[in-house]
């Protein structure tokens, strides 16, 4: 009896297992399918994207490849959803692309090689590196492709090979953030009873957009002073001193303070910002993008003296993102500069579409706003304010 009882239970256990083995290998059998249909799928759309621009060819259609500096970021999704408004407004169709960061020169590189193979129409360019896009640059030119540069544009192509630039003045707006921050500290400047000092945060000495940023503030805001009676001294990093038109005096009562990190990391330029900070002296910090302007935020942190009371320090800084528009809504910045991305996506597909068509086209500067906790929320500003 015990062994029909046990030869019973081996049985059962068998079948159990037999049975678990066979769901093991359906799921697995279900996973694959599910993996070969989303592979088909990814296929299925690559080949509808194809198809769609071939169609565009086709039916007389214009297409454009457009290779930007990034697209992850927010400001590039702006930049993307004012060429896509623009090219269904123009009836035309674009194939927006990016390196997942600013750093990844090769990536894009490969990117405007596609783009060329592709044979658009046009192509808009917002270049990492000219240098190393070069070889491409040329093989566009010899093609008779057109090409419109965007944001900083392609600072040392070939003669010709870049048709117009739809692109923030950068120093205009160093300039515009320059004249509201003075209209804050002019009375300071007045009343103060010894030197005071005026922080500046760069990224870095190399970005022509940046570094013409820094300038841009550095002249006007030196101009404005000097015109009030006062004199300049320029302190800190070479590129910036060197480049700045002001002329630098030993015995200035304004010392404007330029600090760039030796790596553009956030933990550097926050201890750059709190350099500043620490001095009795410095009445204003500005940083010229949105890397310093986040670094600013953490460099405060623990000091807390950013505000727009009479013993505060003047925080005021360049481009939008969620940290910077937090610290402006809540008084912990006076203000800052943002760029018009969406104005430069439409720009830049419209620039693309006329030189297409063989017509003269010319730089189009997509302009900037200041933007302070009381208009940020405005019909104008709110759409260029990105997280």
């Amino acid at each position: 009896m015990k062994k029909k009882v046990l030869s019973v239970l081996l049985c059962t256990a068998m079948v159990a297992t037999m049975a678990a083995g066979c769901g093991s290998d359906s799921a697995e059998t279900t996973k694959t399918d599910d993996t070969a249909k989303t592979d088909n799928a990814a296929k299925d759309d690559a080949a509808t994207d194809d198809a769609a621009k071939d169609d565009a060819k086709k039916e007389g259609g214009m297409h454009f490849e457009i290779v930007s500096k990034g697209f992850q970021h927010a400001y590039w999704q702006a930049v993307l959803k004012g060429a896509e408004q623009k090219a269904e407004e123009l009836g035309v169709t674009i194939n927006f692309v990016g390196p997942n960061t600013e750093s990844d020169v090769a990536d894009q590189l490969q990117m405007l090689t596609s783009a060329i193979n592709a044979k658009p129409d046009a192509i808009g360019l917002a270049a990492l590196s000219t240098d190393a896009l070069l070889d491409a640059i040329t093989t566009a030119q010899s093609a008779g492709i057109p090409i419109i540069g965007f944001d900083s544009g392609v600072p040392g192509a070939p003669e010709g090979a870049i048709l117009a630039n739809a692109a923030t003045d950068n120093y205009a707006a160093g300039e515009l953030a320059a004249e509201e921050t003075y209209k804050l500290l002019k009375d300071r400047i007045k009343n103060a009873e010894g030197p005071v000092r005026i922080g500046v945060m760069g990224q870095d000495a190399t970005s022509e957009s940046i570094v013409n940023r820094g300038l841009g503030f550095i002249d006007k805001i030196g101009e404005l002073a000097t015109a009030d009676g006062n004199k300049v001294k320029l302190e800190g990093n070479e590129k910036y001193v060197g480049d700045s038109k002001l002329e630098s005096v030993d015995d200035g009562n304004v010392i404007i303070e330029i600090l760039v990190p030796s790596q553009v990391t956030s933990e550097l330029s926050a201890i750059d910002c709190q350099t500043l900070l620490n001095k009795e002296d410095t009445i204003c910090i500005y940083g010229s993008n949105q890397h310093s302007g986040d670094s600013m935020v953490v460099g405060n942190e623990n000091l807390q003296k950013f505000g727009t009371g009479e013993d505060q320090v003047l925080g005021v800084t360049f481009d939008s993102g969620a940290v910077i528009k937090a610290a402006v809504a809540d008084g912990t910045f006076a203000g800052a500069v943002t760029q018009a991305p969406v104005a430069m996506g439409e720009a830049v597909v419209e620039l693309a579409y006329n030189a297409a068509k063989g017509e003269k086209v010319e730089d189009v500067d997509t302009g900037c706003q200041w933007f302070t906790a009381e208009n940020m929320e405005s019909e104008e500003i709110a759409p260029n304010l990105y997280d």
